[in-house]
């Protein structure tokens, strides 16, 4: 019986075109989202008016390397949640969302290499927004595709 060397040299081939490297190997840990050494921007219960502006402001730290966050803002008209958080937020009666909910979804690259990373993002509310509780996301992903999230309850009034 004739035994063929084709299946392994194909596989090392395979193995040696892989987009990974030692450090997705070995990372399995998910990032962190800190409030650490700065002034964390926005934090529970935080209220906003129609045409500000959220400084959107927090740390990020992996112990291999950061990928990319996304920061997504939705309404939260029917108190749903999304997080244990032990701050509990007073809140507007439940409602249906209107045409001029608010909704901002973005997603935004990590320098290649970075452990750390102090994530700065001007958010405007549009002038138009209608008012109540929203949820403020924030998700984090490490270059092996771990994830970390923070849910922050805000309020535009």
């Amino acid at each position: 019986m004739k035994k063929s060397f084709l299946s392994p040299i194909l596989l090392c081939a395979l193995c040696a075109c892989s987009s990974y490297d030692d450090n997705d190997l070995r990372d399995m840990t998910q990032p962190v989202i800190s409030e650490q050494g700065i002034t964390a921007n926005p934090v529970e219960c935080q209220q906003y008016q129609p045409g500000e502006v959220i400084p959107f402001c927090y740390v990020f730290t992996d112990n291999v390397e950061l990928g990319k966050f996304n920061i997504e803002i939705h309404n939260n008209f029917d108190h749903h949640t999304h997080s244990g958080s032990a701050i509990e937020c007073e809140m507007d009666e439940k409602k249906e969302a209107g045409a001029k909910a608010w909704v901002f979804n973005r997603g935004y690259i990590i320098p290649t290499g970075q452990r750390t990373y102090t994530a700065r993002v001007d958010i405007p509310i549009p002038a138009n927004a209608e008012t109540c509780d929203y949820h403020f996301m924030i998700r984090l992903s490490n270059r092996a595709g771990w994830q970390s999230l923070k849910a922050v309850a805000i309020k535009v009034k």
